[in-house]
């Protein structure tokens, strides 16, 4: 008996002949060389960008109350500063190390409030570099020169009270014909010092101590050239203050004059040594510790 074939349809025949073995998908491997090249990032990038909060402006920042504390904090460490700015100069400046000791204990105690700038100068500074925003350093130098103020008449009020055996109220001295740019380089000096230890202070702000003894170090020897330069060169041992909220305390303007034109080209004198010359010190300070942060790969 004849056995049948299995029927084959034309499809089964033609999917079994076009059918190919699958091969594995090859992988193009680009060599090094082919590689795409980033470029690497400039160690100034964004040096001039913003540096604190992006949202701080004239419609926000009222509305923060930790900005008020911040204020108070400027007020009362300015007022603590003028008192003992106005003691170094009755003790001397051989009582140096008593007052760095006192400078640190005031930053240390109002770091918590505002950062601790007591000073003008400092302000300009972050303001220039965008470390501050320009409405926080305006009113943190209001602060400041009401601060003073308040240093002074505390100081004034216990002259007083000591009558005619207490001490003369200290006093800048005045500025000799010819002497400008000396004294106004003097505080330049100052502003320049004092600005790049605070940018310097600024890499520790985790530590209180640390940030208020390097500011208090940069302070003590911004006033020991100034008053090393002042002696031995400009026979002025007190014609500079590296503050501008209290030298306005400690009488810089003139008290009379011959005419009106006089008397307000002595207060334009006045305010461009002990304000305007210390504060641009201040700026330059601010970025020479900027480029070496930079420089150094701190940031």
């Amino acid at each position: 008996m004849a056995t049948k074939k299995p029927k084959t349809t034309a499809k089964s025949t033609s999917k079994a002949k076009t059918t190919k073995p699958k091969t594995a998908a090859k992988t193009v491997v680009k060599p090094v060389s082919e590689a795409p090249k980033t470029a690497s990032k400039s160690c100034f990038a964004g040096f001039f960008a913003k540096k604190y909060e992006e949202k701080e402006s004239i419609l926000t920042i009222f509305k923060n109350y930790k900005f008020y504390g911040a204020l108070f904090g400027e007020f009362i460490g300015t007022a603590l500063l003028t008192l003992l700015l106005f003691s170094l100069a009755l003790i001397g400046v051989h009582n140096i190390a008593t007052y760095a000791f006192a400078l640190v204990a005031i930053f240390v105690a109002i770091y918590a409030f505002s950062g601790a700038c007591l000073n003008p100068l400092v302000v300009a500074g972050l303001v220039s570099t965008r470390r501050m925003s320009v409405i926080r350093g305006f009113m943190y130098i209001i602060a400041e020169i009401v601060g003073a103020w308040l240093g002074w008449l505390i100081y004034n009020s216990f002259h007083l009270a000591g009558g005619e055996t207490a001490y003369s109220m200290p006093e800048m001295a005045p500025v000799a014909d010819g002497q400008f740019w000396a004294f106004a380089m003097v505080e330049l000096l100052g502003g320049v010092i004092i600005s790049f230890f605070v940018a310097r202070a600024l890499k520790y702000k985790k530590s209180a101590f640390t940030y208020g003894a390097t500011i208090g170090g940069g302070i003590i020897l911004a006033i020991i050239v100034g008053y090393i330069v002042s002696a031995a060169f400009l026979n002025a041992s007190s014609n500079f203050a590296f503050n501008p909220a209290v030298a306005l305390m400690l009488n810089i303007f003139p008290q009379a004059g011959e005419n009106f034109g006089e008397v307000m080209g002595g207060i334009g004198q006045a305010l461009a040594i002990y304000a305007v010359f210390p504060m641009v010190g201040s700026v330059i300070g601010a970025y020479i510790g900027e480029f070496a942060s930079k420089l150094s790969g701190e940031e």
